[in-house]
């Protein structure tokens, strides 16, 4: 059977957020991660090599029971990706139509700049999915 394989790995988020290549990407993983430490009240960590995430929760599904972040973030070089605060599988939130540009994927919204959405309504999607998965 298949293992997940992205768990936490204790290594050091600035530093990871240091060496994004992309200065913008790089500043718009910072902000993120203010953003979210300030929302959930939980410090970053690093899952697998390149994901920020907050808090943790056991699942279970075809892989097993495992843990997973709530919510969480990559600055990846084509879009930043955030998870949590979107599931394909439930009805998606309205508030994703007012943050601005973005795509969706099974899980995760892609923004391609973080100055094009609106920060108080990606905040306000954030805390809804902390709340209700933490």
């Amino acid at each position: 059977m298949a293992t997940i394989k992205t768990h936490p790995t204790g290594e050091d988020v600035t530093a990871f957020l240091d060496s994004v290549p992309a200065e913008r990407r790089r500043a718009e993983g910072h902000a993120l991660r203010a953003l979210f430490e300030r929302v959930t009240g939980e410090p970053a960590a690093m899952w697998g090599p390149s994901m920020v995430g907050f808090g943790s929760r056991t699942y279970t599904n075809t892989l097993g029971t495992n843990d997973w972040f709530v919510v969480g973030f990559s600055p990846r070089k084509s879009a930043l990706t955030i998870y949590g605060i979107h599931n394909e599988s439930a009805a998606p939130d309205p508030l994703l139509a007012k943050m601005g540009p973005h795509t969706t994927g099974k899980s995760c919204v892609y923004v391609k700049r973080l100055d094009q959405i609106d920060a108080s309504v990606l905040e306000q999607l954030v805390k809804n999915a902390w709340e209700s998965n933490s």
